[in-house]
């Protein structure tokens, strides 16, 4: 457990995940890596993960200073969040996120692959600004947007770099709820003690059957990726 990362029990075989590196939640390389050691311990120990952000930020995204530097450390951070992002898509166990406030790029991605998304009422966006800082999606981003975003909104989202309110995120597919800030963390936590009494082996099964394409079709191009994924100019979430 890292000062960024911390579990807790909540009770029914859930656990909580609470990201909070006192700032932007930024999807650093330290916290990808602190992330991944608590999904190991969930992964054999706990029924469901609810993971859950710091108030008023859920994740901003890659970290400013690592992608503005570019090379190898770079596009390792960019791998990392692909690959952490390939994790919760196919984590054999329930996966709710508590969107406690902004989520952007690929903040709102590692919402996205959750299995259930509960955001927080208020003056918060969501979405993939890439476009917008100067940089096209990589191809790992467009694919789980494909996946989850509704096509009414896919343009919207990935090409116009629109950001939404938490309730409008609702509407293009980001979050599956909405509910006062005070009451995110509990809400997600009932939902997934709800999950968490299904059949695990199904469940198991039936969600990695279910994003094997799109997790596929991401990795086939992970590498030619990593060249889209660095920004032009330098600096971006």
């Amino acid at each position: 457990m890292s000062d960024s990362v911390r579990t807790e029990d909540a009770g029914s075989g859930v656990v909580r995940i609470h990201l909070d590196d006192g700032k932007a939640n930024a999807l650093s390389p330290a916290l990808q890596d602190a992330l991944n050691r608590e999904l190991d311990r969930a992964e054999k120990d706990a029924s469901a993960v609810v993971l859950v952000g710091r108030e008023g930020r859920f994740c901003a995204g890659f970290d400013l200073s690592v992608m503005g530097a570019g090379g190898d450390a770079a596009r390792g951070m960019v791998r990392g969040g692909a690959e952490l992002c390939m994790r919760l898509f196919e984590f054999p166990k329930p996966v709710v996120a508590a969107v406690t406030g902004h989520a952007l790029a690929a903040g709102i991605l590692v919402a996205a692959v959750c299995d259930y998304r509960v955001g927080a009422r208020g003056p918060f966006k969501l979405g993939l600004n890439e476009v917008a800082i100067g940089m096209a999606l990589p191809h790992f981003g467009r694919e789980i947007a494909r996946e989850r975003l509704s096509k009414r909104h896919f343009d919207r989202a990935v090409v116009h770099a629109e950001l939404y309110a938490p309730d409008d995120a609702v509407d293009a597919g980001y979050l599956d709820i909405v509910v006062e800030p005070d009451a995110v963390v509990a809400t997600a936590t009932e939902h997934a003690q709800r999950l968490a009494k299904l059949d695990a082996r199904a469940f198991a099964r039936t969600k990695r059957t279910l994003h094997e394409d799109a997790v596929n079709r991401i990795r086939e191009r992970l590498d030619r990726d990593l060249g889209e994924a660095l920004p032009r100019p330098a600096g971006a979430v």
